[in-house]
C-alpha cells in the first residue's frame, strides 16, 4: 500500500513521458529514511511504466553483496537477457574486470576509492551502454536501482558512465537511497548531483491529514466528515510511529477493537506485526545505530550524547549520526525511544549477554556521571555487578529510597544484590533488617528466613535498638510474642531505663506494641501509662512511631486525660502523606475503630488506599482493606465489608496473615451470618488459624464472629462458650474497650435467646456502666437489647435513645433494627398515628439482595394491601408534613422552618396542625423523638442549612 506518495509518483510519470517525447534521458534520485516507502514507490512506478509498454530493468543493492563486483549491473543485464539481448561479451568483460581487482578488501571499497583501471574497462563500459541502447530501439527504457547505498563500486562506475551519455538516449535512471550514518560514495554523488537533468525526491513522514483520511476510509461511512476524534486518533498513531509508513502500516494492520456503538476504532493493539516492523527497520541501519538503539532501550531515560558515547565507546559524532537516522526513521524521539512498544521490541531482540553488558556499562557510566542511586541500582540488579566497592552503598541508598517511596518490590531486588556484594558485617546487618521489612510488605511468608537470620544476629549482639525495632513487628505478626518481648527487654538501651532520645522512643514504642498486640504483657506497661499516654498528644517531642502506638494504647486503655479519637485524627492529618513507615498509620486507624468512629476509618482508609505506592505493597494494602472491611461492617454496609475483606485475602493469602488472619476472616464470617449464608460462614470458619491468634485482640474479634454464627444457627451452648471465652480473655487482660469486643452484650444476646431476660438485663447494665471507652454504637446496641427485656412503658424510651445513637454513629443496620422495633412497639401500644415511616426508613437502611434475614422478616410496604391506601390515610404524614415535623422536633421555629424549606410561615402552621392531629399530640414539645432519626429524610441543602 502506497501512502501519501501520489505527488512523487506523478512527478516520476512526468519525467518518463518527457524522456519519450524528447528522446532524452533523465536521472531521478529518491531518498529518505528507512521505511519511508522508497521501495514501494519504485515498484509502483515500475509496474505502471511496464503497463504502458516501457521496458523496465530492475536491481537492488544489498549489504551482503556489496563486495560482489558488478552485482547490481549483473541484475540489470539479467533483465536485458530476458528481453532478448545478447550480453555474452559484456559478461566476459565483467569477469575479467572482477578478476583484476587486487584484494578482497578492495571489493568493498567505495566507488571513489576503487581504481577503475585496466584494458578491459573501456570496452566493458562501451558494451554495457550499447546493450542498453539495443533496448531503446524498441521504446523508452527505465533502469531502477533500489538501495543504492549498498551497491557495489564497480556497478556504480558503470551507472555513472551511462548517466553521462543520456543526452540523446530515452533512458530514465531511477535510483533510491536510504539515509546512513555517514555519506556513502561521495564522489559518485558529487558527479551524479551535477547532472543538469537530475530530479531529487525526498520522501517526508506521513502527515495528520493523510493518516486521518486513511482511518476515515477504513472506519467511517463513505462520504462521512472528519471528526475531532478521528483527528486525535491520527495524532496518537503518528506520535507512536513518527510518521514512518512501515511502522504505521504494521500498526493499523493489527487487530483492533471498536467502540460498543460501532463508532471510532480504538487505539490498535500493538502485537507481533508492529514489533517485527520495528526490527525490520532497525536491522536496515548500520550496526552503530543498532548499538545506540539497544543502549537507549536499556537506559530508558533521557541521557546526554556524551554519556551515551562513553557507555558504548563511540565518538560523539557517531552517536549524533546514529540518533539522527533513528529519529528520521521514527524509532527515536529526541533522546529516547519513541514508544514503550518500540523499547520492548528492541530489548526482546537484544541477546542476554549483550543486555547484561549494557546494564553493567550503564551502571558504571551513570555512577561516574553522578546519577541518582535508584537509577544506578536498577542497572546493577540487571547486570549482576557486585565486585566493586561503590556498589553496596549505592544499592543501600537506593533501597532506602524505594522503601520510603512505597516500592518494596524494588527494595527487595536492590537489597538481595547488596547482600551479595562484598560488604562489611555492620552493613550486612542493616541490609538484612531492611530486607525483612521490604519482603514482608510484598509477601510476609517470604520474610521468614531473613527474619530468623536477623533474630540470631540480634541475639548475638545483645539486641541493639535498630535490630529490635526491625524485628519486633514481624515477630508479633507471626505470633512469636516471647521472642519479641525478649528483643525489647534484652538490649542495653532498655536496661538503661527511659530516656528522651529518639532511639529510646522507638524502643519504647516497640515495648508498647508488644503489650497491645499481646495483652498478656500489659502489666509491664500499665505502670508507665502516665508517661506513654502523654505521647499520644505530643506533637514534636516524641518519635512518630511512639506517638502512633500511644494513640492506639489510649483507645484500648481509655482514660479521661486523652481523647483517643482526636489524637488519632491529628496524627493521621500530620503523617498520612509521610514517605516511610506507613505501617505506623495502622495504629491510629485501629484507635478510631475501637473508639467507635467507623465512619472516619472508612474515610481515611479510602485516602490511604488511593495513594499510588499502595499498588506495590500487597501486605499494607491488605491490612488497610481488612480494617476498612470491619469499619464498613460496623456501619451496616455488608456488601462493602465483604468486598474489602475478600480483597484483603486476595492481596495476602490466609497463611501469610499470621495471627492477624482473624481480622478478615472474622469480618467475612459476620457478613455471611448477617445475611443468612450459614454454609458460607462455615467455610470461612474451616480456614485454619494459628493458636497464637487467641492471645491477641484479633482472636477476641474472631471469637465474637464465630459465637454470633453459632447463635444465629441455634447452637446456644457453643455461642455462650465463645463469648465467655472472649470475656475471660478481656478480664484477664483487664481491657474494657467496648469498641474492641463488647462481650457482655454478645453474651446477653444468648441469654435473651434462651429466655433468661433477667440475666441478659444484668449483663447489659454492666456493659453500659463500663467506666471508660463506651462508644455510641455499643451503647446503642446495649439499649436496643435492653429494651427487649424492659416493660412496655419503658421500652419505647430505650428504643428512642438507641435510634438516636445509631443515627449518630452511622450504623445503618442497627438503626434499621431499632426503627423496626419502635414501629412494632407503637403498634402494640395501640397509640394513635402509627408512624409507618419508621418501617420504610428501616427498609431504606438495609435494603437490597444482601439484606439481613431480620430485615426481610420485618413488616414491608411491598405486598401490604394497606400500602395503596397510605396516601389517603389520616394517620400517615405526607412528605411535606414529615419535613416540617422533623425540623420542629429539632427545635426549629416556624420562621426558621419557613426559611429552610422555602415555604411561607402560614404553610408551616398548616402542616404542623395536621401533624399534631395525625400523631395525636397537642404541641411541638410533644412530638415523638423518633422524628429526630429522620434527619436524612430531608434534602441535602436543607440539612446543610439547619445544621
Amino acid at each position: 500500500m502506497l501512502i501519501e506518495r501520489g505527488e512523487q509518483l506523478a512527478q516520476l510519470r512526468r519525467n518518463l513521458k518527457s524522456c519519450d517525447e524528447h528522446r532524452m534521458g533523465h536521472v531521478a534520485l529518491v531518498t529518505g529514511p528507512v521505511g519511508m516507502g522508497k521501495t514501494q514507490l519504485l515498484e509502483t512506478f515500475g509496474k505502471w511504466a511496464a503497463s504502458t509498454g516501457v521496458r523496465v530493468l530492475t536491481a537492488a543493492g544489498s549489504r551482503a553483496e556489496q563486495g560482489l563486483p558488478f552485482g547490481v549491473l549483473g541484475q540489470l543485464l539479467h533483465g536485458a537477457r530476458l528481453a532478448g539481448c545478447d550480453t555474452t561479451r559484456v559478461d566476459k568483460l565483467m569477469a575479467e574486470a572482477a578478476g583484476a581487482i587486487p584484494t578482497a578488501e578492495a571489493r568493498w571499497a567505495a566507488a571513489d576509492e576503487l581504481p577503475a583501471e585496466g584494458p578491459m574497462w573501456p570496452p566493458l563500459l562501451r558494451d554495457v551502454f550499447a546493450t542498453l541502447l539495443e533496448l531503446v530501439d524498441r521504446g523508452p527504457l527505465v533502469l531502477v536501482v533500489d538501495d543504492l547505498q549498498h551497491a557495489d563500486a564497480t556497478s556504480l562506475h558503470c551507472l555513472l558512465y551511462v548517466t553521462r551519455r543520456l543526452h540523446h538516449a530515452p533512458i530514465m535512471v531511477l535510483l533510491s537511497e536510504t539515509s546512513t550514518l555517514r555519506p556513502a560514495n561521495s564522489l559518485f554523488h558529487a558527479e551524479l548531483r551535477s547532472r543538469p537533468g537530475l530530479s531529487h525526491l525526498t520522501l517526508p513522514p506521513l502527515t495528520v491529514d493523510s493518516v486521518t483520511q486513511l482511518l476515515q476510509e477504513r472506519d467511517a461511512e463513505p462520504g462521512g466528515g472528519r471528526s475531532s476524534e478521528l483527528v486525535q486518533e491520527a495524532q496518537r498513531l503518528l506520535h507512536m510511529t513518527g510518521g514512518n509508513p512501515l511502522l504505521f502500516q504494521a500498526l493499523v494492520g493489527e487487530p483492533h477493537r471498536r467502540e460498543e456503538e460501532g463508532g471510532l476504532a480504538a487505539l490498535p493493539r500493538v502485537g507481533d506485526a508492529f514489533g517485527r516492523a520495528v526490527l525490520h527497520s532497525l536491522y536496515r541501519h548500520e550496526p552503530e545505530a543498532r548499538k545506540v538503539a539497544r543502549a537507549l532501550a536499556v537506559l530508558d531515560r533521557p541521557v546526554s550524547q556524551e554519556l551515551l558515547g562513553q557507555l558504548l565507546g563511540l565518538l560523539p559524532a557517531s552517536v549524533t549520526s546514529a540518533l539522527r537516522v533513528l529519529h528520521s526513521s521514527g524509532l527515536v524521539d529526541t533522546d529516547r525511544l519513541r514508544h514503550p512498544r518500540i523499547l520492548h521490541a528492541v530489548l526482546s531482540d537484544t541477546p542476554t549477554e549483550i543486555r547484561q553488558w549494557l546494564h553493567e556499562r550503564a551502571a558504571k557510566t551513570l555512577h561516574e556521571y553522578g546519577a541518582e542511586s535508584s537509577v544506578v541500582a536498577g542497572h546493577l540488579v540487571a547486570s549482576g555487578l557486585t565486585g566493586e566497592e561503590w556498589v553496596a552503598p549505592v544499592l543501600q541508598d537506593a533501597a532506602e529510597h524505594a522503601l520510603s517511596s512505597g516500592r518494596p518490590d524494588l527494595t527487595v531486588a536492590y537489597l538481595r544484590r547488596g547482600c551479595e556484594a562484598g560488604t562489611d558485617e555492620e552493613r550486612r546487618k542493616t541490609l538484612t533488617s531492611m530486607l525483612v521489612s521490604a519482603r514482608w510488605q510484598v509477601n510476609p511468608l517470604a520474610a521468614n528466613g531473613d527474619l530468623d537470620r536477623l533474630v540470631r544476629s540480634a541475639k548475638t549482639d545483645g539486641y541493639p535498638v535498630s535490630a529490635a525495632v526491625a524485628a519486633v513487628p514481624y515477630l508479633l505478626w507471626q505470633g512469636r510474642a516471647e521472642e519479641a518481648a525478649e528483643a525489647v527487654a534484652a538490649g542495653p538501651e532498655a536496661k538503661a531505663g527511659e530516656t528522651a532520645g529518639p532511639k529510646d522512643g522507638r524502643l519504647q514504642a516497640m515495648r508498647l506494641l508488644v503489650s497491645l498486640s499481646h495483652p498478656d504483657f500489659l502489666v509491664s506497661v500499665r505502670k508507665s501509662q502516665g508517661l506513654w499516654s502523654k505521647a499520644a498528644t505530643a506533637v514534636h517531642s516524641v518519635s512518630p512511631l511512639l506517638q502512633a502506638v500511644s494513640v492506639l494504647g489510649s483507645a484500648l486503655l481509655p482514660t479521661d486525660e486523652v481523647d483517643s479519637t482526636a489524637a488519632a485524627e491529628q496524627f493521621l492529618q500530620r503523617h498520612h502523606l509521610d514517605r516511610g513507615n506507613r505501617g505506623m498509620l495502622v495504629a491510629p486507624l485501629l484507635a478510631l475503630l475501637y473508639a467507635g468512629r467507623a465512619d472516619r476509618v472508612v474515610a481515611w482508609c479510602g485516602i490511604l488506599l488511593g495513594r499510588p505506592e499502595t499498588r506495590h505493597s500487597p501486605a499494607w494494602r491488605g491490612v488497610v482493606r481488612s480494617i476498612r472491611a470491619e469499619a464498613a461492617l460496623r456501619l451496616g454496609d455488608l456488601p462493602e465489608a465483604e468486598q474489602d475483606a475478600r480483597a484483603a485475602l486476595e492481596d495476602l493469602p490466609a497463611p501469610a496473615w499470621g495471627v492477624a488472619v482473624g481480622g478478615p476472616l472474622g469480618t467475612l464470617i459476620s457478613c455471611a451470618t448477617e445475611t443468612g449464608r450459614h454454609a458460607e460462614a462455615e467455610r470461612w470458619l474451616a480456614e485454619p488459624v494459628q493458636t497464637g491468634m487467641f492471645r491477641t485482640p484479633v482472636g477476641a474479634h474472631y471469637l465474637i464472629a464465630r459465637g454470633s454464627h453459632h447463635l444465629s444457627t441455634g447452637r446456644h451452648q457453643a455461642a455462650s462458650s465463645d463469648f465467655q471465652r472472649c470475656g475471660a480473655m478481656m478480664r484477664g487482660w483487664n481491657l474494657e474497650a467496648t469498641g474492641l469486643v463488647p462481650w457482655r452484650l454478645e453474651l446477653a444476646r444468648v441469654q435473651i435467646a434462651l429466655g433468661n431476660r433477667t440475666h441478659a438485663a444484668q449483663l447489659l447494665r454492666e456493659q453500659l456502666h463500663v467506666p471508660h471507652g463506651l462508644d455510641e454504637r455499643t451503647r446503642g446496641r446495649a439499649l436496643h437489647l435492653l429494651a427487649s427485656t424492659a416493660a412496655p412503658d419503658h421500652r419505647r424510651k430505650l428504643l428512642s435513645k438507641a435510634v438516636e445513637l445509631f443515627q449518630s454513629c452511622g450504623d445503618r443496620r442497627g438503626l434499621a433494627r431499632a426503627l423496626a422495633d419502635t414501629d412494632q412497639v407503637l403498634r402494640q401500644s395501640g397509640g394513635g398515628g402509627r408512624p409507618r415511616h419508621l418501617v420504610f426508613r428501616a427498609d431504606d437502611a438495609a435494603k437490597g439482595p444482601d439484606a439481613a434475614p431480620w430485615v426481610r422478616q420485618a413488616p414491608e410496604r411491598q405486598g401490604d394491601p394497606r400500602a395503596a391506601e397510605d396516601g389517603d390515610r389520616d394517620d400517615v404524614l405526607s412528605e411535606a408534613e414529615l419535613r416540617v415535623a422533623v425540623l420542629a422536633a429539632r427545635g426549629q421555629t416556624n420562621r426558621q422552618i419557613s426559611d429552610a424549606l422555602f415555604i411561607t410561615v402560614s404553610t408551616v402552621e398548616q402542616h404542623l396542625t395536621r401533624t399534631y392531629r395525625k400523631l395525636n399530640v397537642r404541641q411541638r414539645t410533644d412530638l415523638p423523638s423518633w422524628l429526630l432519626a429522620m434527619d436524612d429524610h430531608q434534602p441535602r441543602e436543607v440539612q446543610d442549612k439547619v445544621s
